[in-house]
């Protein structure tokens, strides 16, 4: 069998550009969030997804940040909105950061348990990878609701593989200083600290090939 070495190099060639090319395409994040992600009462630029996108580019990570987070969003309103944030931006990872608004109007934890769930199997069916955000509910909503709350997002977390952030106010939410005039919303010097709670989960799969 006679091999043609200009064809078999030119084949392989061909083959190394279109696997450094897979590798370095850059990745795309989706940010589904509520006010907390979407600089509710600040300066644009000073949320902790804006300052996601510079730590992106200080680390030389190739990778764009749609953040499709809404003040007032709800698991339900997610849901609703995330299949065809899908379809348009087809990201490679879905950071969602939802809840917080259900909990506040005490809805029932089974019912945002299952919104959550349907946007994580949203997300994975669509060959993205998915970080779940944690919250945690003031204690003045009850023990057993606040218990129940918070473990949602461990529970589905350990069912899907998702890496989770349990809290991404851990290192605010008991320093007032770091709150706006309303005491619910985080101020510009919080978000660096949310980002650093976030980073450490975020970072390997964004990095990963």
């Amino acid at each position: 069998m006679q091999i043609n070495l200009k064809s078999w190099a030119i084949g392989g060639l061909f083959m190394l550009a279109v696997s450094a090319s897979a590798h370095s395409a850059p990745k795309t994040v989706l940010v589904l969030g509520d006010s907390l992600s979407a600089e509710y009462g600040l300066a644009r630029g000073n949320g902790w997804v804006a300052l996601l996108e510079q730590k992106l580019k200080q680390e030389k990570i190739d990778a764009k940040v749609v953040n499709a987070s809404i003040s007032g969003e709800t698991t339900s309103g997610g849901r609703a909105r995330l299949p065809a944030l899908l379809g348009q931006h087809k990201p490679d990872v879905v950071v969602i950061e939802l809840g917080a608004n259900d909990g506040l109007r005490g809805q029932p934890v089974r019912a945002a348990e299952a919104n959550l769930r349907a946007m994580i199997e949203q997300s994975q069916k669509n060959s993205a990878r998915v970080l779940l955000i944690g919250m945690r509910m003031p204690p003045n909503y009850g023990r057993d609701y606040t218990e129940r709350f918070f473990g949602m997002y461990k529970n589905l977390a350990g069912q899907y593989k998702s890496p989770l952030v349990p809290f991404m106010l851990e290192g605010v939410a008991d320093k007032p200083k770091l709150f706006q005039a309303d005491r619910l919303h985080p101020n510009a010097e919080a978000h660096p600290i949310i980002l650093a709670n976030i980073w450490p989960q975020f970072a390997p799969m964004v990095k990963a090939r």
